[in-house]
């Protein structure tokens, strides 16, 4: 790492540690802002955004299966960042299967643990605010039995790691984060930054922070996605966005050579304001794609009512199609568990979608079918919204 890259003082300071190496250790949160016209508008225009898609959510026929389908969205897009190549319909077939976990399946897998580190950090937040040991224990679930997971799940680093091109050293890479007992400082100064009260609105406070834990890079691998990860978490956390509808991987995704230079900008010369509003422009583009995505979905429900009418039954018809809107690729086994139904009743139901039109076997299979509602997916899987 070149020392002379770095010429914000305030952004924090470069040192030569023992070993001869150079690394970065960023200042404490918050940084002094400069509050120009294009970074208030931004901001405004984000918060808009922001909550008129918390509205519709609110009013939304049934979150709680959209929450799943836009969790999944979200875990294949920050994957691909880190550089998978799994999509969005091999994870949804990874969970129908249930493919064994071999090696031509990791990076579904990856993708598979994004969501369940997802899940569990949501229902850890009912217990317990964001925290150091949250977050260990968020990557324990991220890394599990992939790429990296033998490099101390759920453990801040014991030794050094830097960012830079394959092949890199310290000596040669773009960035080497604080070492071990100045990243445990800094970790510590971030815990006390996010149960701070502090007056600065919800969106910079979030956008600071997950700059701050990519500078500090604690962990072996793993820090973009848990970073990430974090965002969804201290949205909820904050009633900003109580479900995790917003998914700003997609953005960071379509930007990644932007959204890694805004990061190494903040570092090197303390450019808080085109970070901020890099991030902001993302959270007011995403949640419109979230608003546009969810009323499209709406519609698409409103068109497959007759079919729910037509049934006897129709209250347990709809709960079935609805399920679609959560889990657009799916078995039969997987829809009498979500419905609590028997496995026979779930099939005569998926029976009746075939014949509608709503859904189709993909698989060809006599045995272990995977069915798929392409309308639906579709809307769901577009990543242009």
């Amino acid at each position: 790492m070149n020392p002379n890259d770095f010429h914000s003082p305030e952004a924090g300071q470069v040192i030569l540690t023992q070993q001869g190496y150079y690394a970065f250790i960023p200042a404490p949160l918050p940084p002094k802002l400069n509050w120009t016209l294009p970074l208030v508008s931004a901001l405004a225009e984000a918060e808009r955004d922001l909550s008129r898609l918390a509205t519709l959510a609110g009013a939304f026929p049934f979150p709680r299966l959209l929450i799943q389908a836009f969790i999944r969205r979200e875990a294949v897009l920050s994957s691909r960042i880190e550089g998978t190549r799994a999509t969005l319909a091999e994870l949804y077939t990874y969970e129908s299967a249930q493919l064994s976990l071999l090696e031509t399946h990791n990076d579904v897998r990856e993708v598979h643990n994004y969501v369940a580190a997802l899940d569990y950090g949501l229902k850890r937040l009912q217990q317990f605010p964001i925290s150091l040991r949250l977050i260990r224990e968020i990557h324990e679930q991220l890394m599990q039995g992939v790429r990296g997971g033998n490099l101390t799940p759920g453990e801040f680093r014991r030794t050094q790691n830097w960012i830079g091109a394959a092949g890199s050293t310290l000596s040669t890479a773009t960035y080497v984060p604080p070492p071990v007992d100045d990243m445990h400082v800094a970790l510590g100064d971030l815990e006390k930054f996010i149960h701070a009260g502090i007056e600065l609105p919800f969106l910079v406070r979030a956008a600071m922070i997950h700059y701050q834990f990519e500078a500090i890079h604690p962990f072996l691998d793993g820090n973009g996605r848990v970073g990430r990860l974090l965002m969804a978490l201290l949205f909820a956390e904050w009633q900003v966005l109580p479900q995790p509808l917003l998914n700003l991987s997609v953005y960071f995704e379509r930007y990644r050579q932007e959204y890694y230079d805004h990061l190494l900008s903040v570092s090197q010369r303390g450019e808080w304001e085109a970070w901020l509003r890099f991030f902001l422009r993302g959270v007011s583009a995403q949640a419109k794609d979230s608003v546009t995505r969810m009323e499209r979905l709406e519609a698409i429900r409103t068109r497959y009512q007759p079919v729910v009418a037509s049934e006897k039954n129709a209250e347990r018809m709809g709960a079935v199609v609805d399920f679609l809107f959560g889990r657009p690729i799916f078995n039969a086994k997987q829809l009498a568990e979500g419905l609590n139904m028997p496995f026979k009743t779930a099939r005569q139901y998926i029976e009746k979608l075939v014949q509608a039109g709503i859904v189709r076997e993909v698989t060809g299979y006599a045995r272990n079918q995977i069915y798929r509602a392409d309308e639906v997916f579709r809307a769901l899987d577009n990543v242009e919204g």
